[in-house]
């Protein structure tokens, strides 16, 4: 059995976290490998999830804990591990402090596409791994790596169609709306297409989980939007005041503090669609595969690593993608701008038409299923890949 270092953490909240959990539990009883994770495994990292899947993985969580003395010396020594490492690179594709492994293979999730200098940057590197076609072709294009795409996934046995459970008032038009707050994430469009889609509708309500482990990177957002947001006297995101100053009742807002990703599936199976209008992801945006599988029609902007998720029938696509030229905080090649227009359209169609609703749905859940975007393949093609080094 193969020890592999995983150099971030898991846990059960972020984007992140969760690729270090689903890939640390999807290799915590197999034959080839045994995953380490780069800091301890704690309690609170692995809240809310099944006990039994904690049972199964006891041995693992315990040989990666043991691991972690391992790793500090090697930190603070030699800055080389015996093992395989995979390390986890963001924007600037830079590890600053990072380690040396038997074989070391970066695994590359930007948006930002300001490229320079990376042959330099990588040259430690085996194996450069994206979870977009976009992100990949950006490598390809500005350094002589070998460069694989392994796409991310879901837990079909969480993520599935299962009936409602009814608790919410079934009069109402529930729109789901996601992921931290920020420029790329396109929240800005989320509500001014909200604030229209509502002023014709009164049974409409945003149900929103916008709540992240850093919320002090989105104090200050506004995008599109005349007020920005900001933090409350307890230094908490206030949303409700956020919209009441952009024109919006913050009575038509459900918002959903934070909570761990095996309670999502009960969430969204509450919902009459999702919406997703992101100007760029490094990735395919997992909450959008989350509602798909769920069969929640998800309304989606076609731009960046979007595009290895969406099909003509498989949800609500955004196709009036305008390029991004005024953004000054990152490169922003392949980027799109939703139209607001096209967002209200889509909403209408899908308000009006329960039978369509019901159609993209089944479609989006049988096409996860079909296409086999899970965490079981994805652990599965990253093994290959690494023992094939």
């Amino acid at each position: 059995m193969q020890p592999v270092h995983l150099n971030w953490s898991l846990n059960n909240f972020s984007g992140w976290g969760l690729v270090g959990l689903n890939l640390f539990m999807q290799w915590a009883n197999d034959r080839d490998v045994r995953p380490l994770m780069g800091t301890p495994i704690t309690p609170q990292e692995l809240a809310g999830i099944d006990p039994i899947k904690l049972i199964a993985c006891r041995d693992a969580i315990l040989d990666s804990n043991k691991f972690q003395p391992e790793l500090e010396r090697a930190k603070a020594g030699s800055r080389r591990l015996p093992i395989p490492i995979i390390e986890g690179l963001g924007n600037g594709l830079h590890f600053e402090h990072g380690l040396y492994g038997s074989r070391t293979v970066g695994r590359c999730i930007f948006e930002d596409t300001r490229l320079e200098s990376l042959d330099e940057k990588l040259a430690k590197y085996d194996l450069l791994v994206c979870a977009s076609q976009w992100n990949a072709e950006l490598l390809k294009a500005h350094c002589r790596k070998p460069v694989a795409i392994v796409l991310e996934g879901i837990d079909p046995s969480l993520f599935h169609l299962a009936p409602r459970s009814g608790v919410l008032r079934q009069d109402r038009f529930y729109i789901f709306s996601g992921g931290k707050v920020e420029f790329r994430k396109g929240h800005d469009l989320t509500l001014l297409a909200f604030k229209e889609f509502s002023r014709r509708h009164d049974d409409a309500m945003l149900v929103t989980a916008w709540h992240s482990l850093w919320p002090h990177l989105s104090v200050g957002f506004r995008g599109r939007l005349p007020v920005p947001l900001e933090q409350n006297a307890q230094g908490q995101l206030d949303f409700r005041t956020w919209l009441a100053k952009n024109g919006i009742a913050p009575a038509r807002m459900i918002e959903i503090g934070p909570i761990p990703n095996t309670v999502m599936p009960a969430l969204l199976r509450e919902m009459d669609c999702a919406l997703a209008p992101s100007r760029a992801e490094a990735c395919t945006n997992l909450l959008a595969k989350e509602a798909m599988a769920c069969g929640i029609p998800v309304i989606a902007a076609a731009n960046t690593g979007m595009k290895d998720l969406l099909t003509r029938d498989n949800a609500v696509v955004l196709t009036r993608q305008q390029p991004i030229r005024d953004y000054t905080l990152s490169g922003t090649e392949g980027w799109g701008e939703a139209d607001v227009e096209e967002i209200v359209d889509a909403l209408e169609r899908l308000y009006s038409d329960a039978a369509l609703r019901k159609k993209i749905g089944e479609t989006g859940a049988k096409w996860i299923i079909e296409a086999d975007r899970t965490w079981s393949r994805h652990a599965a093609e990253l093994k290959s890949l690494l023992l094939s080094l």
